[in-house]
């Protein structure tokens, strides 16, 4: 049975597949947008398509509606003189005459399949208000009746984005999927399409791939079936955390409806590309689900993409916290097994440290009885001129010391103008290990830190074995290679990274032997 449901699976991405090439034909450079498009239509949501005149806007959609078998669509050019007659129908005559307000639907929006409607936002609040309701609920007041509408799809078009506080908000919420369709850039992909015929609408697709109502229906319902991978949701919230972080420019309101629409989106796509849980590839699918205006396409695009990059493959530990164990047990090894600093031979003298040097300079013994020269330790550090102290803590007064910055002292013996150097012996030096240290302190540390490796590398086998099973699968039929290749760059680096942390465990044993 199982072998059965993976045959279907590949047969029906197969399908998909063939059925995405067929509509694109001849479409450069529009192959994603396409893609994208179907994807929405295949799960009942609709598209915007915004860019400038001439960019094959209305023949996407027809294209779209090729791929259906039998569609009834409708289409239609907006603008501000449009009547609610000619999107929705006339008034019926006869049902006047009988004192009934009803449109003669047939042949328009009320009982297309699919439509799309160019420049939609230079229609009237009319058409707009019923549009809001025939999108939201599938359903047309006609009349005392309500009707339901066989809508799939709506796809609409325009060059500009809705104004604010123009009421069109909710509108344009309705359509999950936003796409940007720009003119051509590839020369060859130009000098091809002005030496070929114009494109047809109506593309060739084998009838025995279009999708019939019934299997549209019955996608519906397995769709629904279909996970939220741990990654997706934790690449959402990685979004939203960054959303709410935007510049009021750059702001961007995404409402519950539009990430519950937009997660079916993300199902669907699994589901189309044969899997019961959604991946990486399909959350990239949210660059054309979030973003509201021209001013922050881009900053979305790229929010969307450092997300998928930087979620990696969850695992049930929290790097974060290893991460801030394993750097607390790193200062407290060496702070407790390491010198931190040089420690000098120094002499206590009324509970300060100071570094005795004998002088070698003429006549001191006679003039000085052969005293020795305390130097403050504090100096060390210290620049200018100071006076050491003999034992009893009298200042020389014929004697300047200072240190140079490199830990030597220039001792000069004013009396003869006689200078001599003095370089303080060192103990220990930092980075030495401590003597005498506590054995069941080194053996709690090292435990720790073990403790900590093995977790990390526990988390590395996880990820490591869930790559090579799902590295194949974020290949999509409805994302292009070079961003599903963002989500394998993630994972091979957050791999690389986990890599490290074992390494500084390692480190870190090894300072505890």
């Amino acid at each position: 049975m199982k072998n059965n449901k993976l045959t279907d699976a590949t047969a029906l991405k197969n399908r998909i597949d063939h059925l995405i090439k067929a509509i694109s034909a001849g479409m450069y450079e529009r192959e994603e947008v396409i893609a994208v498009s179907l994807l929405a239509a295949l799960c009942g949501q609709n598209t915007f398509l915004y860019g400038p005149p001439g960019t094959a806007k209305s023949l996407i959609s027809r294209r779209i509606a090729c791929a259906f078998q039998k569609p009834t669509y409708f289409e239609y050019l907006m603008n501000r003189f449009s009547t609610p007659e000619e999107v929705f129908g006339p008034v019926s005559i006869s049902a006047l005459k009988e004192d009934r307000y009803v449109r003669k639907t047939d042949s328009y929006l009320p009982k297309a399949d699919f439509a799309f409607l160019d420049e939609i936002w230079k229609s009237s609040p009319a058409i707009l208000n019923t549009l809001l309701t025939l999108l939201n609920e599938r359903t047309f007041k006609n009349g005392e009746t309500i009707e339901s509408v066989p809508l799939k799809a709506l796809l609409a078009a325009s060059n500009e984005t809705p104004e604010t506080n123009q009421g069109l908000e909710a509108l344009y919420d309705r359509f999950i999927v936003r796409q940007m369709v720009l003119p051509i850039a590839e020369v060859h992909h130009f000098e091809t399409l002005i030496n070929s015929e114009p494109s047809s609408s109506d593309a060739k697709v084998p009838e025995n791939i279009r999708v019939t109502p019934d299997e549209w229906s019955a996608w519906q319902q397995q769709i629904h079936l279909v996970r939220l991978s741990t990654e997706t949701l934790t690449i959402i919230h990685l979004i939203r955390e960054k959303l709410a972080e935007l510049e009021p420019s750059t702001a961007v309101y995404v409402s519950d409806r539009r990430w519950q629409r937009a997660a079916m989106l993300m199902k669907a796509a699994a589901f189309f590309n044969g899997r019961i849980e959604t991946n990486h590839s399909d959350a990239l699918l949210l660059q054309h689900c979030l973003w509201t205006h021209e001013n922050n396409y881009q900053k979305v695009n790229q929010l969307v993409a450092d997300a998928v990059k930087q979620s990696g493959i969850g695992v049930d530990i929290s790097l974060a916290e290893l991460d801030r164990k394993k750097d607390e047990l790193d200062n407290e090894i060496n702070k407790e097994l390491f010198h931190s600093s040089d420690v000098y031979k120094t002499e206590s003298l009324r509970g300060k440290d100071f570094f005795k040097v004998t002088p070698n300079f003429r006549d001191w013994n006679y003039y000085n009885q052969g005293k020795q020269i305390y130097i403050p330790y504090e100096k060390l550090k210290s620049g200018g001129k100071f006076k050491p102290l003999d034992q009893h803590g009298n200042e020389f007064r014929d004697v300047d010391c200072e240190f140079d910055g490199q830990g030597v002292c220039s001792v000069r013996y004013t009396r003869i103008n006689e200078a001599m150097k003095y370089k303080p012996d060192v103990l220990y030096h930092k980075g030495d290990k401590k003597d005498g240290i506590n054995e069941r302190l080194i053996s709690s540390l090292s435990s720790s830190v073990s403790d900590i490796k093995s977790q990390l590398q526990s988390a590395l086998k996880i990820v490591t074995k869930r790559f090579s099973e799902m590295e194949s699968k974020l290949a999509s039929l409805f994302v292009p290679a070079e961003k599903t290749n963002l989500a394998i760059s993630g994972i091979s680096e957050q791999i690389e990274r986990l890599k490290v942390r074992i390494k500084d465990c390692e480190r870190l044993e090894e300072l505890c032997r």
